[in-house]
């Protein structure tokens, strides 16, 4: 398990908040285990295995606020009664169906750990 003092401190990340990091660093090492199942997967540096699980997680958190809305940047402001919408260019450019979500997971995953298919 990849803790959220490891994310914020070690991976650096801010963008997932800590009531929810259980649930997408859970969701992340899950993808982690199945790629391991069926690719070969190296380690190339110590904790890269935990660095790639807190990539996939805020992958995972992205693909979510995207999907319901939130994420991206921002589309409308008003300052008088404090409204915002999100939205955009950025949901459209990003590809959320099942094979775009896969590759950038993949993508992610691979900026950590050697991963391939095939015999080592």
């Amino acid at each position: 398990m990849t803790s959220y003092d490891f994310y914020q401190n070690t991976y650096r990340g801010s963008a997932i908040p800590e009531e929810e990091w259980p649930g997408y660093e859970a969701r992340a090492a899950a993808q982690l285990a199945r790629y391991k199942r069926i690719y070969q997967v190296n380690t190339s540096r110590p904790r890269s295995g935990d660095m790639a699980v807190c990539a996939m997680a805020e992958a995972f958190y992205s693909f979510d606020r995207l999907a319901n809305g939130e994420g991206g940047p921002i589309q409308s402001a008003y300052i008088g009664s404090v409204s915002v919408s999100y939205g955009g260019l950025a949901g459209q450019s990003l590809d959320l169906s099942p094979r775009g979500r896969e590759k950038e997971l993949y993508r992610c995953v691979s900026q950590y750990l050697d991963i391939y298919r095939g015999c080592g």
